[in-house]
């Protein structure tokens, strides 16, 4: 590849620090880097390759000479600074949820549907981190027997809502332990020991009863897969787990597919490693995923309550492969 001049806006967050591990680690070929952040981070640097750079301030000329931009700022921001970017040449690869589900705009994992970056007209988006690792191992099985119906719980990390939910946990854990009372500020109800099922933690819930997080889900997965005929549901809760996203996935299928051939068809699928071993109790963990960038599938099996069923146990590390290296992939491909 080509070195490349490139911006990572939101530098200073927690996927910004992932992009930043992920560009050093799979060797992007950087000509010059740029880092930009709110004025909050002014006057902050980060070290990349062994070197301190400066963070700016994020305008609206930040993008001047810049190839390709990863922003992981908040939709706010990503709608307001990433059409400045396209407009001075720049590609985006935004992580945020402002412009999935534009049509003029590709949702792509590369696993997926790497394809779709030949559309785009100056702005990628990057999938929600519950969608992505599920549809990487729904690919293989749909490519194999059609989707008809997805159903899937999630069972997702305090990382995905920010460092502070991070501090969060850590804080009420210990309140928690040492008698004291828990004291709730990023998430509406006490985490620590706890499960929540509203994500986002804020003006989660639409009319019909879903969350947003949940329609994010059912949107996307039809989008990146190609098909709207798939029919989704979702349902998506916090829990007190650090890092690494878990989801209890059930599909049915146009054609039947037994689990030992579902098995087979994981085993092959790119960005997929198969942890299936019920006797040695071998089966994908939060702890195990955290820090690798595949998607974990195990418990694989056929559902008794459906001829064309089967169950299964999906975990990734939600900064990764739910965020910052599916990012990078993307730029990859550009």
């Amino acid at each position: 590849m080509t070195p490349k001049s490139v911006a990572v806006a939101g530098a200073t967050g927690l996927v910004g620090r992932q992009m930043l591990e992920m560009l050093d680690e799979r060797n992007y070929p950087i000509k010059n880097l740029k880092l930009l952040a709110s004025a909050r981070s002014k006057g902050r640097t980060l070290t990349f390759k062994g070197e301190e750079l400066p963070v700016e301030v994020l305008a609206e000329d930040s993008f001047k000479g810049v190839e390709v931009a990863l922003f992981s700022a908040g939709g706010g921001t990503s709608k307001k600074f990433a059409p400045c970017a396209a407009k001075d040449g720049c590609v985006v690869v935004d992580n945020s949820s402002a412009w999935r589900m534009d049509p003029e705009v590709p949702l792509v994992v590369p696993e997926v549907n790497p394809d779709d970056v030949k559309w785009h007209k100056g702005i990628i988006a990057n999938p929600n981190c519950s969608t992505i690792q599920m549809v990487v191992a729904l690919k293989p099985l749909h490519d194999a027997a059609r989707l008809e119906r997805v159903v899937v719980s999630t069972y997702q990390a305090v990382s995905g809502a920010g460092k502070d939910a991070v501090e969060e946990l850590k804080a009420q854990t210990r309140d928690i332990l040492d008698g004291k009372p828990a004291q709730p500020k990023v998430f509406p109800h006490q985490i620590a020991f706890n499960c929540i099922p509203q994500i986002p933690q804020s003006a989660a819930f639409i009319e019909n009863g879903y969350s947003t997080e949940e329609m994010k889900m059912i949107n996307e997965t039809k989008k990146i897969m190609g098909d709207d005929r798939i029919r989704v549901t979702a349902t998506t809760v916090r829990v007190p787990v650090f890092n690494g996203h878990s989801e209890s996935v059930n599909i049915e299928t146009e054609k039947k597919l037994t689990a030992a051939q579902a098995r087979e068809l994981l085993a092959r699928a790119p960005g997929v490693v198969v942890q299936d071993d019920l006797e040695a109790q071998q089966y994908p963990l939060a702890t195990v995923a955290t820090g690798r960038g595949e998607t974990f599938v195990g418990r694989i099996r056929e559902d008794l309550s459906h001829p064309r069923g089967l169950c299964f146990w999906v975990v990734s590390d939600n900064l990764l492969k739910g965020a910052a290296l599916n990012a990078v992939q993307i730029a990859e491909l550009l």
